[in-house]
């Protein structure tokens, strides 16, 4: 299988992103904030929905960074995030929020002057030791 490489330039692409990043595994040390470049990067275990029963190293890189902040993340860097989704809030066009939240409530917000964010696979995959689970929502009785 070869090595995903994904581009975002508007909500819909990073909804597809997001659905690649489903459960991925980061730390807080693995996010890397560098303003005078105007970058955000991001390093993960991703788990690979798409092969199933795998995992690899990735990287997310979001450019045009105005401002970073987070909310009831862990502080300790090695603490495990666990990625649930991004999504993109449009502000004054083409600019607006990525929003990535994480199980537990956390969440860490990229306001950005446009949309400009890559995903790319960076190893060999490995066979994850669990799959991701979901609670699924109760039976409708009815």
């Amino acid at each position: 299988v070869e090595p995903l490489r994904l581009l975002a330039e508007d909500a819909d692409d990073l909804h597809i992103i997001s659905a690649a990043l489903q459960d991925a595994i980061l730390r807080p040390v693995d996010i890397v904030w560098e303003p005078s470049a105007r970058r955000v990067t991001l390093k993960l275990s991703r788990f690979c929905w798409e092969c199933g029963g795998t995992r690899v190293m990735a990287a997310m890189q979001f450019g045009d960074v105005i401002a970073v902040k987070s909310r009831r993340l862990p502080r300790l860097p090695e603490s495990a995030l666990e990625l649930l989704a991004m999504e993109f809030a449009p502000d004054e066009a083409p600019g607006g929020r990525v929003i990535l939240m994480f199980a537990g409530g956390g969440d860490l917000r990229i306001d950005v002057e446009c949309l400009d964010a890559v995903l790319t696979d960076l190893s060999e995959r490995w066979p994850a030791k669990l799959a991701p689970t979901h609670q699924s929502e109760e039976a409708d009785p009815t």
